[in-house]
């Protein structure tokens, strides 16, 4: 067991409220990895990856295709995938352990998974998710739930690899192909997506600025490519207010902040397991 779980259930334990930070590193903890073929999306993605020869799934999801039948063939399959995925252990590990206390997510991850577990109030999906299409124009302020799309879609691919013409989706208001609400050069930074970034302003503002409550940052699988989003404010957060603390959860062996000093902590190991043991020991 890591040395440094006890510190870190003890530090959630006096925390009047804790602020998440969640990054790729979790999905791939619960079996979704998405830059590297697992188990989970290589079975339902099998004919399309042998097909097209995609490294990873991502690779397929921003591949260009020939047309939006093959595009959306591949679309529509790896978010049914992820629709029909259960949720992982380590996800709700995360949400058994926080518990009731006052809290707030903050991801970089598209899958699904958290909006499962953490009320709406409570996460901003930084880059999307999912559960959503959009305008590929975009044309205007909306947001289109994607269940019942792709459903119809998967339910009449054609050889395992294509959708009818027909049933390539399309905005209503302008006839441009819909694409996933997923961080691109046309993704829609809309009002949905201000008004959850402003919830988590609001959060951190109002339990960072009280200097007599304890914060916990706590940072899940968060990689290096875009560290201004999640792990740098994390950082600054700490610094402006001494009754921050601040833990980095991730598999790759570093160290924790030298300039927060003993408010900060860092959680090597699979990230799985150590969620796990936040939650069976004493």
């Amino acid at each position: 067991m890591n040395k440094n779980i006890k510190q870190l259930r003890e530090w959630i334990a006096v925390s009047d409220a804790i602020i998440v930070g969640v990054g790729s590193g979790l999905s791939s903890a619960a079996g979704y990895n998405h830059y590297h073929w697992m188990s989970a999306l290589e079975k339902p993605l099998h004919q399309l990856k042998e097909t097209y020869g995609f490294e990873s799934p991502f690779a397929g999801f921003y591949y260009c295709y020939s047309d939006y039948a093959s595009q959306w063939g591949y679309y529509s399959q790896y978010i049914k995938a992820m629709m029909d995925a259960p949720t992982g252990q380590p996800v709700a590990d995360l949400r058994e352990r926080i518990g009731d206390k006052p809290h707030f997510v903050l991801t970089t991850n598209i899958d699904m998974q958290l909006s499962r577990v953490f009320d709406e109030k409570n996460l901003c999906m930084f880059q999307g998710d999912f559960s959503f299409l959009q305008c590929s124009q975009p044309c205007g302020d909306e947001l289109i739930p994607a269940e019942n799309l792709i459903q119809a879609m998967t339910e009449n691919l054609v050889d395992g690899m294509w959708i009818p013409t027909e049933l390539v989706p399309r905005c209503k208001h302008c006839g441009r192909v819909l694409v996933p609400w997923v961080r691109d050069d046309t993704f829609l930074e809309g009002k949905y997506w201000k008004e959850s970034i402003q919830r988590y302003y609001d959060f951190a503002n109002k339990w960072i600025g009280q200097k007599d409550k304890k914060v916990l940052l706590l940072e899940l699988g968060v990689g290096e490519m875009t560290p201004a989003i999640i792990k740098l404010p994390f950082w600054n957060m700490t610094a402006e207010n001494e009754n921050v603390r601040y833990v980095c959860m991730n598999k790759e062996e570093s160290s924790a902040p030298e300039h927060l000093k003993d408010r900060a902590l860092y959680v090597q190991g699979d990230l799985g397991e150590n969620l796990h043991f936040l939650n069976i020991i004493s």
